[in-house]
């Protein structure tokens, strides 16, 4: 007969043990990722670096351009809009709303002075309340105002007549610079209703005159002569329609000759 050996114990493994060779055991790991859900990242092992981060998105810059565009666009047009305003604003003004809007004119009609108010033909030589004259009595015919320029001093009495009609007078200092006298001169000659001569005793280079109205510059590039021609000339008439030609083209004071008949009341 055999005589039996050493009774010999069967080992065992505790569960969540590592075996022998260091790895966990086979069971375990593949438990751990039955029970994870689907979808779900690993958790990190707190070892070996930081866990992998969710990256951000990133937003898209926004395009302002069309919004900078559309804000131009408003403001050229609202600058349009407001032009226009002041255009027809302006548009709707009258010629003597007009005249008062230049700076320096005086306004010789809102004195209503009788000595400029009337309007009586008379012969010989007159007297006059403003130098120049801007009304008045005046001599029966009228100096001619087709665009005429004057090298010489003309009489008061026939230039009233003119302004009568609805001309302008534009008078300077005698002596002034050629240069200046012919800046004044391109914007009287071959002009109708216009008229121009040197004016002895002037306080002032450059005195423009309108039935009524007057503006007084040292400057013959005044802008405000320019404005003065074009809402005086024509619209002061005290009788539309009124001739500027066919009068009186000498120069010098007023004479017998030049007189249109003896002493009359308003008239052409």
């Amino acid at each position: 007969m055999s005589t039996p050996g050493p009774e010999r114990n069967p080992s065992t493994v505790k569960a969540g043990r590592t075996s022998g060779q260091g790895k966990p055991p086979a069971g375990k790991k593949a438990g751990a990722q039955a029970s994870r859900k689907p979808g779900q990242r690993p958790p990190t092992t707190g070892k070996g670096g930081k866990g992998r981060r969710t990256p951000v998105p990133i937003k898209p810059a926004r395009n302002f351009a069309p919004w900078i565009v559309a804000g131009i666009v408003v403001l050229i047009a609202g600058g349009i809009v407001v032009a226009a305003v002041i255009g027809t604003v302006q548009g709707s003004k009258g010629w003597e709303d007009k005249m008062a809007d230049i700076k320096g004119v005086v306004d010789y009609r809102a004195q209503k002075n009788p000595q400029i108010d009337s309007r009586n033909h008379k012969d010989g030589t007159l007297q006059y309340a403003t130098t120049p004259p801007v009304g008045g009595d005046h001599n029966p015919l009228w100096q001619n105002c087709m665009g005429d320029i004057y090298d010489q001093p003309i009489a008061n009495e026939h230039a009233v007549h003119s302004l009568e009609h609805g001309a302008v007078w534009v008078t300077y200092k005698p002596g002034l610079p050629a240069d200046q006298i012919n800046v004044l001169r391109q914007k009287v000659e071959g002009k109708e209703y216009m008229l121009m001569s040197p004016y002895t005793g002037l306080d002032k280079n450059v005195s423009l005159q309108v039935w009524g109205y007057q503006y007084k510059t040292d400057d013959v590039n005044d802008k405000n002569i320019d404005a003065f021609i074009k809402n005086g000339r024509l619209n002061a008439s005290m009788e539309p329609g009124a001739a500027c030609s066919n009068g009186n083209t000498t120069t010098g004071p007023v004479t017998a000759a030049s007189t249109g008949g003896p002493g009359m009341t308003t008239g052409n």
